[in-house]
């Protein structure tokens, strides 16, 4: 979603992960920090994103809520392309495998990966803009970026997945690590391979643009709500 909200400064926060620019942006109301995963420019793919420095400067600058969105191909009929919804659950087939934790046994509970309060909130600003959101999604993660064949979103439907994503398991682990409260409202930009013909970045780019105003309003109303 580059590009979505005014710039009105940044930070450059060093981590020992690496450095990362957080964009300042407001509601009108409201200041938050913006951090655009794939760049201002979506320069960098979702392999190669650094999602430790990422968590870890926003955790630095004492962020305690995150809201994440992500475009996603549609794999069930729970979510139409084109709408809009919350994650609920994942699963987590990408092989980064990325934790904070690789020098000591430290077992984070993920049974909600979600915030349910920030959920709550989100649904709320969606009810009273009047934008659909569908609940209840569970979303499976690869690591792209190449996307995904017939056979695999054939049998991600069978594990119980409704949406395929390539950033959103790495992101919402991590979060959960650093105990920040964290929540991921998706986009439908595509059904997933082999249930429509072929699948293009061209097709995935362009109806994020439609989508766009809606997750503007979305997300303008939520951090009000805080």
């Amino acid at each position: 979603m580059e590009g979505l909200f005014e710039i009105k400064g940044e930070r450059r926060v060093r981590t020992r992960y690496g450095g990362v620019t957080v964009h300042l942006s407001s509601t009108g109301r409201n200041e938050f920090f913006l951090l655009p995963r794939h760049g201002r420019s979506h320069e960098i793919p979702p392999h190669r994103i650094n999602f430790k420095a990422n968590l870890s400067a926003l955790s630095s600058l004492g962020v305690r809520r995150v809201i994440a969105t992500g475009a996603v191909g549609s794999i069930s009929k729970k979510l139409r392309v084109g709408g809009m919804g919350l994650l609920d659950q994942f699963i987590d087939l990408s092989k980064r495998h990325l934790t904070f934790f690789d020098s000591r046994p430290e077992h984070v509970d993920m049974t909600h990966p979600y915030d349910a309060e920030l959920q709550a909130k989100v649904a709320r600003a969606a009810a009273e803009a009047r934008i659909p959101l569908c609940r209840g999604l569970t979303y499976i993660s690869v690591d792209g970026p190449r996307y995904e064949t017939a056979a695999e979103i054939r049998m991600f439907g069978m594990m119980g997945a409704d949406v395929v994503g390539m950033t959103g398991a790495p992101e919402a682990v991590l979060a959960n690590e650093l105990r920040l409260k964290y929540v991921s409202i998706v986009i439908a930009t595509n059904l997933g391979a082999g249930i429509q013909r072929s699948v293009s970045h061209e097709e995935v780019i362009g109806l994020m643009s439609k989508a766009a105003p809606k997750v503007k309003t979305l997300i303008e109303g939520t951090i009000d709500a805080l």
